[in-house]
């Protein structure tokens, strides 16, 4: 609620500092200008219009969506030029060429013949052609074409060559910096995969095409090398949030971290020398196992306390080291956990909160108060509440067929 206190809030429930959240965008913003590379963020870590709009800098434009959820999501709200980065599935082709005849610009991601071969056989309406990027795997072995691989510069061709389509340019995903400890490392990885991407350039230009070059990770975009100046668009998401896990990587302080998770202790157990919380895995999402010597998070302003293990909705808390002092945490006692993992914390988070300084008054940002699989939410388009989950945090209005998401639509 619009300036309740913060230890107001039910718990367990996901915060956000608004300030740190427009910090952190308006740094990654400076640092592709300078550089003179297009920013193209990436919406899944938050799924809200709040934190589009701040990453977008209010215009709406140049983003990129994992799922077609989030595409029809953003496209019901003004969201234009939107890439789809996911390997066009064969049975959504269709739902991708209403949004490509409904959008000044809707690009596809492809990595197979096949997948081509689809577009092909759906033409779009109007004159207008499919905006195709190529998926190259540069040696971060998920999904791409391999950079070496002839098939990839011959796949190239085909794309280039097809009626109807258009290759608009390659695109790599440098996720082996996930496995990076410090800007170094950070460094060498975005280098090797930049300079792959550059090289693959290199051979669609000796062929006599032309197209635009993308590669991403929120660390490799943080700690930029001026290699990259060579690009012509980048594709970081999680800087938006962060975490603990960028932390560590080396993208960011932990003053950085926008997000938090509170948290009340509803349990003693000197048996055990622990604390029972409120939050579970469905809050906070197991993503930190054994990779912290606090445990699964941070419980920040406790760095004796390790969040030892989670079930569905309960947290084991325990000291590093000695005994408790169970007369620092009485039952209720607020504690505020900053989560392994921003992306995975939002996916299942609980609220969709957000504020100006934690223990200072919140704004009411978004309309999402409760994830409850009994609510009823009522659709911001229509009023009606014909709303079925498409997916987490993802809904549908089954009386005006808007696809809504985050700030779209409240709680009943």
């Amino acid at each position: 609620m619009e300036g309740d206190h913060i230890t107001t809030l039910s718990t367990p429930v996901m915060v956000v500092d608004v300030d740190i959240v427009k910090r952190n965008a308006e740094k990654m913003r400076e640092h592709w200008t300078k550089l003179g590379v297009t920013l193209r963020p990436h919406m899944k870590t938050h799924k809200t219009l709040e934190c589009g709009d701040i990453m977008t800098g209010g215009s709406r434009s140049c983003i990129v969506v994992s799922t077609l959820a989030e595409a029809g999501f953003y496209a019901d709200h003004g969201y234009d030029d939107i890439l789809y980065a996911y390997s066009v599935p064969f049975d959504k082709v269709e739902r991708c060429a209403v949004l490509a005849e409904r959008l000044s610009l809707f690009q596809v991601l492809l990595d197979h013949r096949d997948a081509l071969e689809q577009l092909r056989k759906r033409p779009l309406t109007d004159r207008r052609v499919w905006h195709v990027w190529l998926k190259l795997d540069c040696d971060n072995g998920r999904a791409g074409v391999l950079h070496s691989e002839p098939e990839a510069l011959r796949l190239a061709q085909a794309i280039s060559e097809s009626e109807g389509v258009e290759l608009t340019g390659v695109y790599a995903h440098c996720g082996n910096t996930y496995g990076c400890r410090g800007a170094e490392q950070i460094h060498a990885v975005a280098h090797e995969t930049t300079t792959l991407v550059l090289q693959f350039m290199e051979k669609l230009k000796a062929v006599g095409i032309s197209c635009k070059s993308s590669i991403g990770s929120t660390p490799s975009c943080s700690q930029p090398i001026s290699d990259m100046a060579k690009l012509s668009e980048v594709h970081p998401g999680n800087y938006v949030f962060f975490d603990v896990q960028q932390s560590v990587i080396g993208s960011c302080g932990l003053e950085d971290v926008a997000v938090r998770v509170l948290s009340r202790v509803i349990g003693h157990s000197p048996h055990r020398n622990q604390l029972l919380l409120d939050c579970g895995w469905s809050a906070l999402s197991l993503d930190g196992a054994g990779k912290l010597p606090t445990g699964y998070a941070v419980i920040e302003g406790h760095p004796d306390l390790r969040l030892l293990s989670m079930t569905q909705e309960h947290g084991r808390v325990e000291p590093l080291s000695g005994q408790l002092d169970y007369s620092r945490y009485p039952l209720g006692t607020l504690l505020t956990i900053i989560p392994y993992h921003a992306k995975r914390t939002k996916k299942v988070g609980i609220v969709g909160k957000y504020g100006t300084r934690y223990g200072a008054s919140l704004r009411k940002m978004v309309k999402k108060i409760e994830i409850s699989q009994h609510a009823k939410y009522t659709c911001s388009f229509c009023g009606k509440t014909k709303m079925k989950r498409r997916a987490v945090g993802i809904w549908h209005c089954g009386s005006c067929m808007k696809t809504v998401a985050g700030g779209a639509w409240t709680y009943k």
